[in-house]
């Protein structure tokens, strides 16, 4: 099948350090076409894909600060070149959330579009009843909560490449880990407090975005200053596996109605136990009791970070590789592309 991946230009695919969106892409796309399937992927350049490329930027916008640059036009232009090359795929993959629907109204049908955000935001509910062709692809069942009057098509799960996350069967350092980003819905204060309620170290690996600098200069870089505590900065995908699989447990104290949690799959392929909140996709990812524990509280937590070394990090992984790999999330999106395509020939050949 010949298939088109369009990513979001904010990072490369892979990206060097942070991106979730743009790692799910570089993964689903390398396993299609491991598939067999002929891929096109349009993407900012630096990536790196076995994908037919077409680099529509120089650079990755956000690591192209040293110019004033517009997103907006630069995904303006992406679409663009997608829909002058449009006839030369049986189906068009959208990862940019809704900014392709005005191009391509006469052919929605030949197009998906996976949602990677968050949806309880106001003006989106009118946006998608606009433009309701559209077949949509949630990343979780939870997700759909703010639009359940949406064109959804499917719920796929995200998946990772296995040989990119290597199983550690002891946790060799004893810490905890928070992983990710600095922002208020991600509580990396929570995470803090865990720590220090349990006498265990904790390391943070994470990003701050400009929008969230005031947040981690006022919030949390005061509660940095501790014995237990040790910020590292943001990690790329060489740091990964080390960082998490050493880890007692990955600390994912969300509160947010987080899409899905990348990070937390990555966890389990390295074999590390997920202590996170009941909020968002967290029970749809992890199985309470087998791949982590899910609370409710910090004294929830507490207790679950000095209990979770009975948890079988084999177990662990093992849940990773029954659900969450990149070839399961591949074979899951071809049955959709498959049907997408005899759907379209039907509608073509006028068959109600």
């Amino acid at each position: 099948m010949r298939i088109a991946q369009v990513a979001p230009l904010f990072e490369a695919v892979p990206p060097k350090l942070y991106g979730g969106t743009e790692r799910v892409v570089a993964h689903l796309t390398d396993a299609l076409v491991d598939q067999g399937h002929d891929v096109t992927l349009f993407a900012a350049g630096e990536t790196q894909t076995k994908a037919k490329l077409v680099a529509v930027r120089a650079r990755p916008l956000r690591l192209d600060s040293g110019h004033l640059n517009s997103d907006l036009a630069s995904h303006l232009s992406m679409m663009h070149e997608v829909r002058l090359r449009a006839d030369a795929f049986d189906v068009i993959h959208f990862h940019v959330d809704l900014i392709h629907f005005p191009f391509f109204e006469d052919m929605p049908q030949r197009t998906l579009t996976t949602l990677h955000g968050r949806l309880d935001i106001d003006d989106l509910r009118g946006a998608y009843a606009r433009w309701h062709s559209y077949p949509l692809v949630s990343i979780s069942r939870s997700q759909r909560a703010p639009l359940p009057n949406a064109n959804w098509y499917a719920t796929v799960q995200h998946g990772v490449l296995p040989d990119h996350y290597r199983f550690n069967p002891q946790s060799q350092g004893g810490y905890l880990a928070f992983l990710g980003r600095i922002s208020p819905e991600k509580r990396p204060d929570r995470a803090i407090e865990i720590a220090k309620a349990a006498g265990l170290p904790l390391r943070i690996a994470a990003k701050v975005d400009a929008a969230d600098h005031a947040y981690f200069e006022t919030c949390i870089r005061p509660l940095l200053d501790h014995p237990l505590i040790e910020f590292i900065g943001e990690i790329g995908d060489r740091e990964k596996s080390a960082f998490l699989g050493g880890a007692r447990a990955l600390l994912f104290p969300i509160d947010w109605p987080e899409p899905f949690g990348l990070v937390m799959i990555e966890a389990m392929a390295c074999g590390t136990p997920v202590v996170a909140w009941n909020c968002g996709s967290v029970p749809e990812v992890i199985q309470h009791g087998v791949s982590g524990l899910i609370v409710d509280d910090i004294a929830g937590a507490v207790k679950a970070v000095r209990t979770i070394a009975e948890l079988s990090r084999a177990r662990v992984r093992r849940a990773f590789d029954e659900r969450f790999t990149a070839d399961a999330m591949a074979t899951r999106y071809a049955r959709l592309y498959w049907q997408l395509a005899r759907d379209s020939r039907v509608q073509v050949g006028g068959v109600a």
